[in-house]
């Protein structure tokens, strides 16, 4: 298999060795590198302080000697090497890519691991979907449906590649041109479940994989919560499916939580153990999700404006509320809407609500995610609105 392309790094190698020497070093912590390139601004000035200069900022002994050795070295070059065969690329903190939102938690990595084409996806608006590894059929369709709607939207779906729902969430962003980042608990170069080796593939080609664990390591399991903050960390919120009351999906709504960012739900039955953590976190007050728009309500009011704003880049229009052609006519619509938006457009009434269900029941040419995705897209551009009770009115 030939790697994908991979976007220039704006360090030198000379200085990505030194990121790579900073981060293999044995007992450094997150916090610790953290604080020393806080106090010493660049690995390079780490690696040219004398021991007690690094013992001075709080290293112990062993972890100050081993810098200041510089033994770490050799297996930096033996990354870049492995990263060079298996088209990879570091994204360091100092990188213009490094996602920002990751950088507001508490423990960000010093450097990411990226395999894939699209390192600007870092930069993206990012929503984690999580959930079990052992999904219902009624989790598997909720995941597909609203990642898919979510990815329509402007969303780029972040999730772990893991087994049931991580997996569900990729393939639906996957299916309809969205955008998608995995997250893994591993190298970039290894595939963890084996059985996602196409998965891995196809999102490297069409988005992007990342880890914080060097090139070659283990899926051990201690390392998946550790990923866990990282899903959650670089997204605008989470969103959980199915999960049991402390499984991992609920310690990533935990971290989220704890990273203040958003946390979604989507309910289940009371009969099912696989729906005890979404309802117990609706319960505690996560956003209970039952449609896309359930998420983007709670966005910002700057990422709702920057999903706008994708969205009529997609159209090749400048404005969300369409100009007249002609003094006295109706507003004229970007060429580039698509038809099934065009065709829910002229449905609508400017002063009586029309239900969703109404509109999915009587298209017979449009499927039902076509006609949401239709709504959605309408009412990004400021053509429909949403009334309570998924009612829509056109807007003109």
């Amino acid at each position: 298999m030939v790697a994908p392309p991979v976007t220039k790094s704006p360090i030198t190698k000379e200085e990505e060795l030194h990121w790579l020497a900073l981060r293999l070093v044995p007992g450094l912590g997150t916090r610790k590198a953290n604080q020393l390139l806080e106090r010493l601004r660049t690995p390079q000035a780490i690696f040219r302080a004398s021991r007690s200069e690094l013992e001075a900022t709080g290293l112990s002994g062993s972890v100050a000697q081993t810098i200041a050795s510089g033994c770490t070295f050799d297996d930096a070059v033996d990354q870049q090497q492995k990263m060079l065969e298996s088209g990879a690329r570091l994204v360091a903190f100092s990188d213009p890519a490094y996602p920002a939102r990751l950088k507001e938690i508490f423990d960000p990595p010093i450097a990411l691991f990226a395999r894939g084409s699209r390192v600007e996806l870092l930069q993206s608006i990012m929503l984690g979907v999580v959930g079990t590894r052992r999904p219902t059929v009624y989790g598997t369709a909720a995941t597909e449906r609203l990642s898919a709607d979510l990815a329509h939207a402007g969303l780029a779906i972040v999730s772990g590649m893991a087994r049931g729902i991580d997996t569900s969430a990729h393939r639906a962003a996957l299916d309809i041109g969205g955008d998608t980042i995995a997250v893994l608990g591993c190298g970039v170069d290894l595939v963890y479940p084996a059985e996602n080796r196409g998965l891995s593939a196809e999102i490297a080609e069409k988005g992007l994989i990342v880890s914080e664990f060097p090139m070659g390591s283990p899926a051990y399991p201690q390392n998946f919560p550790i990923r866990n903050r990282i899903i959650s960390g670089m997204s605008v919120g989470v969103l959980v499916v199915e999960g049991a009351q402390y499984s991992g999906s609920a310690i990533t709504a935990k971290m989220a939580l704890e990273q203040q960012r958003e946390v979604f739900a989507v309910p289940g039955s009371i009969m099912s153990k696989m729906s005890w953590g979404p309802n117990l976190l609706i319960k505690q007050g996560a956003k209970l999700v039952q449609e896309w728009n359930d998420v983007l309500v709670e966005l910002p009011t700057d990422v709702r404006r920057a999903l706008i704003g994708k969205a009529q880049a997609r159209l090749g229009v400048t404005s969300g509320v369409m100009s007249l052609e002609i003094e006295g006519k109706e507003p004229g619509l970007p060429p580039e809407l698509g038809v099934a938006s065009r065709v829910i457009f002229n449905r609508l009434k400017p002063d009586v609500p029309t239900h969703i269900d109404e509109l999915i029941e009587t298209s017979d040419t449009l499927t039902s995610s076509e006609v949401i995705a239709a709504l959605f897209e309408l009412e990004l551009l400021g053509l429909a609105r949403q009334l309570p009770g998924r009612n829509f009115v056109k807007v003109w």
